[in-house]
C-alpha cells in the first residue's frame, strides 16, 4: 500500500479565487488519491502558520510564502508549489493565473466596445496587479492613448481608511475624459469605483464603464449596477499545482519553474453592457449582434434592423473596430463556445448549436481560424 502523504494547503479560504483554487485540488485528489490535509480558515493577508517551518510533512501549496517560510522549507528540502502571486518569485515551482493575459483581455473587451478612452485602477506593490497594468497598458497605448492609471495601497497599515480612499477615487473619475472603460484589477477595486460613480452620480456605463476580475458572483451582484468581470480558471490552478505537487513528492525532478494559466472569459454584466460609438446606427447593429449572434443570425438580418447600407457598414465596422460584420458576428460565436467548453461538459453538437453554428465541423473550422486551436484542445488547456 502505498503511504498517505500529508499535505500543508496555506490557501485563504476568505475569496473567491481561494476557494475555486481549493475545488481544483479537490479534483485533483479525488481522482489521483486522498492526501490527509491540513487547512484552516484564513483570509490572504494571514501569515503562515509559525509551526510549518518545523512540519514534518510531506507537501506544501502555498499561497502565503513569506521569505522566513520559503528558507525553512528549502532547508529541509520539502516539496512546495508556489501559488502566492502578491511578489517576485521566492525560487520554487509556481502556478499562476496568466496575468498578462488577464490584462489583454481586459483591454480588448474594452476597446470592442468603442471606447477612445481607457483607464485602469490598480493596488500599488501587488505584483499580480502590476502585471496586469503593463499588458492592459501594451495593448491599449497601440490603438489609442496611454490609458489612465490610478493606483493606491490595497492592505495593511498604509492603505487609506475607506471613505478617503472613495473620495480620492471619486476626485480622479471626475477628471476623467468621457465615456471611459475602466479596468479595475480585481472584484473589490470595480465595487469601490461603482460605487464613487454612484455616490457621485457619474452614469454608468453611458460615461463610465467598469470591467473587474475574479468573477465573484455575489460581490459582482451586490454592484450598483451589476460588475462585469474576468472569469480566471482559478479551479485549473489548483489543480495543475496539486498535479505537480504530487509528481515532487514523488522524487519526480521539476525544471521548470512556472505555469501561466489562461482566463476562461468574461461575464458581461450592465457596468460594460454598452458600446462606446457616437455613430448610434452602428452601436446599435453592435448591439444586435452581440444580443443574436448564437442564434445563427448573418449580415443580412443586421440589415433589416439598422437603416444603413451593406457597404456602409462594411466601411464604418472596420472604421471603428477594425473587422467586418461577419467577423463580428464570428468572435461573439467563438467567445461562447470558449465559455461553453471551459464551463461545461456538453458535447460538441450541442455547444455547436448554441452558438448559432449548423454543424460542429464549421465550428471545427472558424474556431481553428479564430484561435490556432480546435474546440476540443481548447477543452482540454482549459478542463481539468
Amino acid at each position: 500500500m502505498s503511504k498517505q502523504r500529508r499535505v500543508a494547503l496555506i490557501i485563504e479560504t476568505s475569496s473567491i479565487y481561494g476557494r475555486q483554487l481549493l475545488e481544483g485540488v479537490i479534483k485533483f485528489m479525488r481522482s489521483n488519491g486522498e492526501w490527509s490535509v491540513f487547512l484552516e480558515q484564513r483570509d490572504l493577508t494571514s501569515e503562515p502558520p509559525q509551526w510549518l517551518n518545523d512540519w514534518d510533512g510531506d507537501g506544501i501549496l502555498s499561497r502565503a510564502t513569506t521569505p522566513d517560510l520559503a528558507d525553512a522549507v528549502a532547508a529541509k528540502g520539502m516539496p512546495l508549489v508556489e501559488l502566492t502571486d502578491r511578489r517576485g518569485d521566492l525560487g520554487f515551482p509556481h502556478v499562476w493565473s496568466d496575468d498578462a493575459e488577464i490584462g489583454k483581455m481586459a483591454a480588448g473587451h474594452l476597446l470592442d466596445r468603442g471606447f477612445c478612452h481607457l483607464a485602469y485602477c490598480g493596488f500599488t506593490d501587488e505584483a499580480w496587479s502590476k502585471r496586469r497594468q503593463v499588458a492592459f497598458s501594451e495593448i491599449v497605448s497601440k490603438r489609442i492613448d496611454e490609458p489612465q492609471i490610478y493606483e493606491s495601497p490595497w492592505l495593511g497599515a498604509i492603505a487609506r481608511p475607506w471613505e478617503e480612499e472613495q473620495q480620492h477615487l471619486a476626485n480622479w473619475i471626475q477628471q476623467l475624459p468621457k465615456p471611459i472603460g475602466i479596468f479595475a484589477c480585481n472584484d473589490v477595486r470595480g465595487q469601490q469605483i461603482l460605487n464613487a460613480c454612484l455616490d457621485h452620480e457619474v452614469a454608468v456605463p453611458e460615461e463610465v464603464a467598469v470591467l473587474g476580475v475574479d468573477n465573484d458572483e455575489l460581490l459582482c451582484q451586490l454592484c450598483s449596477p451589476q460588475l462585469s468581470s474576468i472569469i480566471p480558471n482559478a479551479e485549473l490552478v489548483g489543480y495543475r499545482a496539486a498535479e505537480l505537487l504530487a509528481q515532487m513528492m514523488e522524487g519526480i525532478k521539476v525544471t521548470q519553474r512556472e505555469w501561466l494559466i489562461k482566463p476562461i472569459g468574461i461575464k458581461i454584466r450592465q457596468a460594460t453592457d454598452v458600446v462606446a460609438i457616437e455613430d448610434q446606427t452602428i452601436a446599435a447593429a453592435l448591439r444586435f449582434i452581440r444580443e443574436n449572434a448564437c442564434d445563427g443570425i448573418s449580415v443580412d438580418d443586421v440589415l433589416k434592423t439598422v437603416p444603413i447600407s451593406r457597404s456602409s457598414l462594411e466601411r464604418k465596422m472596420r472604421k471603428y473596430l477594425n473587422r467586418s460584420p461577419q467577423q463580428e458576428i464570428r468572435s461573439v460565436q467563438v467567445k461562447r463556445a470558449q465559455q461553453l467548453l471551459s464551463e461545461t461538459d456538453l458535447p460538441m453538437d450541442q455547444i455547436a448549436g448554441m452558438c448559432g453554428f449548423q454543424h460542429p465541423e464549421y465550428m471545427h473550422v472558424v474556431f481553428r481560424r479564430e484561435l490556432d486551436l480546435t474546440p476540443g484542445s481548447f477543452r482540454r488547456t482549459t478542463h481539468p
